[in-house]
């Protein structure tokens, strides 16, 4: 398949992820008001999407509190910059077994399943143009640890952000959630054309390679939009790798701690590089209301 690059480029930023990474740079955020000043310090730099989950303020651990998320968007929403609010819904679906041998019970320290409705909470109550949905189950880096999204829960989460009005940004960490996620359009569970986000390099979905990559995109419908990004040392290469494939970016402290050997990024640094590489390629850069002309989203505030 020939190449199409991108001419008009939006950038993501995820800006502090739920991955153990809180103790290995000051710069992850923690607190609501740390995530939305960063979000926001990333908006000013180029980010036309930010990517936000929420952490507990005192130990840096991943949360589901919605008072963190309100906070988090009300902050990010009365701020002097303008930016499309794009919330996880990968809260929820954490399975961690026993060791080989006594897999079960689950283990507490760990196991987080929720059902659908309390995994969109925060997405009703907040109101985002964008949410998540990992569009299948893996196993995920950790030896016991199955991220889980069954065929019926996406199903159900799919149809409830549908009907919120809330747009899902599909993560496809492999071909097969791909094809999961062209069955829920032709399904009508979500609506097309949709929007996609393919997440190389995150053991154990798909490999960051070129070949793999190339894959992921043959399998994203021509009228959809997708973004794609990897992790660590090879987060910079996948922008430009993305652009050329006809993509859009992401970029951020969930997926990338270092700006260079040695130095620890921020999340405005992270973007502002990921423009420099797109501009010097020859594409544009485009603000939130490109972006919500190109998806069709409504910027909305939340429930009074």
């Amino acid at each position: 398949m020939p190449l199409t690059m991108n001419r008009e480029v939006f950038i993501t930023c995820a800006v502090t992820g739920s991955g153990a990474t809180q103790d290995r740079s000051p710069h992850v955020p923690r607190s609501p008001e740390e995530i939305a000043t960063s979000a926001i310090a990333a908006a000013k730099a180029g980010a036309a999407v930010v990517h936000c989950h929420v952490r507990d303020p005192e130990t840096g651990v991943p949360s589901r509190k919605l008072e963190y998320y309100r906070e988090v968007t009300d902050r990010i929403r009365d701020a002097d910059v303008d930016v499309v609010l794009n919330l996880t819904a990968g809260m929820g679906g954490d399975m961690v077994f026993g060791n080989t041998e006594a897999p079960l019970p689950l283990k507490d320290n760990g196991t987080d399943m929720i059902g659908a409705s309390e995994r969109v909470a925060h997405v009703a109550e907040c109101l985002p143009e964008i949410c998540t949905l990992d569009c299948g189950t893996m196993n995920f880096a950790e030896a016991d640890y199955v991220m889980t999204n069954t065929p019926g829960m996406l199903t159900a989460m799919g149809r409830m952000m549908t009907e919120l009005g809330v747009k899902p940004e599909i993560e496809a960490f492999d071909t097969g959630h791909l094809w999961y996620a062209k069955q829920l359009v032709k399904d009508g569970v979500l609506d097309a054309p949709a929007l996609v986000q393919l997440c190389m390099g995150v053991p154990w979905g798909a490999p960051d390679d070129l070949n793999t990559f190339m894959a992921m995109v043959n399998n994203v419908p021509d009228d959809w939009t997708f973004s794609a990004f990897s992790l660590g040392r090879n987060q910079m290469a996948y922008v430009a790798a993305a652009v050329l494939a006809g993509g859009n970016v992401r970029v951020g402290l969930e997926d990338n701690l270092w700006l260079g050997k040695g130095e620890l990024a921020q999340n405005w640094q992270l973007v502002e590089r990921a423009g420099t590489i797109i501009e010097n390629m020859g594409a544009r850069v485009i603000g939130p209301a490109e972006v919500r002309e190109k998806l069709g989203l409504t910027k909305r505030a939340p429930k009074g």
